[in-house]
C-alpha cells in the first residue's frame, strides 16, 4: 500500500456529547473543561464509549486504511495527558500566550514532570478492541506541552520539556505494548515556535522516543484556521525533522508545499494520506 489512509486524529464529537457551540466560542483548552460535555459523569464513560464507536465505523464505511478512536474522550488533543501527570496544579491554573498571541489557562507547574499512570491505555484498548484494522494512537509531544503551560518550578523551559519528553515515552512504550499499530505524537507548536523548537525541541522529541521499536509518527500543522487567519506559504520548523527520529510525518499540506523545504531523508519518511486535524470544521479545526 502506497500512501494508506488515516485522521490526523480528531473526529467531530457528536452534539449530544459535548457543546459544540461552548467549545466553537472559546480558545481550546489547556486546562480540563468538563463544563463542555452534556452527559452527567456517572453516564459519561459510556457516551464517549458509544461515539467513539460510531467514530470508529464511519472511518470503516469510508475505507480509511488505519483507524484512530477520535479523541472523542478528550476536550482537546493536549490536555487530557498533560493534566494527569503529577507536577501540575489544575486547580491554581496559569496562563501562557496561545499561538494566537492571546492569553490562555494553562497547567502551572509546580514540581517534577512525572506520569503516574498510564493515560491512555484504556483509550487504545477500547478501540483494538472494536476494529480489525490497524490502528493509531495520538499523544501530545513534550516540546508542545512545555509551550502551553506556566513554568513556576524549573530553571528552563527545555529542563521542563525533558520531563515532559520522559513522560510521553512512558506512555508509548505502553501503548504499543497494549496493541497500538502507531503512535503519533503531536508537536504543533514547533512550528509555532521555531527558534525554540531548534534550541530544545527536537531533544525532546528524539528522548520521547528514544528506545521505541514500533511505528511512530510526528505532526505538525499551521493552527486553527478559525483562530490564526493569515495562513504561511510554507513550514518554519520542517527540515529539522530529518533529525528525528520517528519513522513518520504527518503534515498540514493544503496552504503549503513541504517538499521544497525537505531534505531527501525528510521526504523519504513522510507516509500516509490524512486530511487536516479533523475532517470538519465542527471541532478543532487544527491543532
Amino acid at each position: 500500500m502506497l500512501f494508506p489512509t488515516t485522521l490526523v486524529g480528531s473526529y467531530p464529537q457528536p452534539e449530544w456529547l459535548i457543546d459544540r457551540k461552548k467549545l466553537a466560542g472559546r480558545f481550546p483548552p489547556r486546562t480540563r473543561a468538563r463544563e463542555l460535555w452534556r452527559i452527567p459523569e456517572p453516564y459519561l464513560a459510556q457516551a464517549q464509549d458509544d461515539a467513539t464507536l460510531l467514530a470508529i465505523r464511519a472511518q470503516e464505511e469510508a475505507g480509511l486504511d488505519i483507524v484512530t478512536d477520535g479523541e472523542i474522550r478528550r476536550e482537546s488533543y493536549s490536555n487530557r495527558f498533560a493534566t494527569a501527570l503529577d507536577g501540575v496544579d489544575i486547580d491554581n491554573p496559569g496562563t501562557a500566550l496561545d499561538r494566537s498571541g492571546h492569553p490562555n489557562p494553562v497547567p502551572r507547574i509546580v514540581g517534577r514532570i512525572r506520569r503516574r499512570h498510564a493515560v491512555e491505555v484504556d483509550d487504545l484498548k477500547f478501540l483494538r478492541a472494536h476494529t480489525a484494522k490497524q490502528v493509531k494512537i495520538t499523544v501530545p509531544g513534550p516540546f508542545t506541552m512545555s509551550q502551553q503551560a506556566q513554568n513556576d518550578f524549573y530553571a528552563t523551559l527545555e529542563e521542563a520539556a525533558l520531563d515532559y519528553a520522559a513522560a510521553v515515552n512512558a506512555e508509548v512504550r505502553d501503548l504499543f505494548a497494549a496493541g497500538a499499530d502507531i503512535v503519533q505524537i503531536d508537536e504543533p507548536y514547533m512550528q509555532a515556535r521555531p527558534e525554540k523548537a531548534r534550541e530544545y525541541g527536537l531533544k525532546a522529541l528524539n528522548r520521547a522516543l528514544e528506545g521505541i521499536d514500533g511505528t511512530t509518527a510526528v505532526h505538525i500543522c499551521f493552527g486553527y484556521a478559525a483562530v490564526i487567519h493569515q495562513r504561511p506559504s510554507g513550514y518554519s520548523f520542517l527540515s529539522e525533522l530529518a533529525g528525528c527520529s520517528c519513522r513518520q510525518g504527518s503534515i498540514e499540506t493544503p496552504q503549503a508545499r513541504p517538499g521544497r523545504r525537505l531534505g531527501p531523508t525528510a521526504r523519504a519518511n513522510l507516509s500516509g494520506d490524512t486530511p487536516d486535524c479533523s475532517p470538519t470544521g465542527m471541532r478543532e479545526r487544527h491543532r
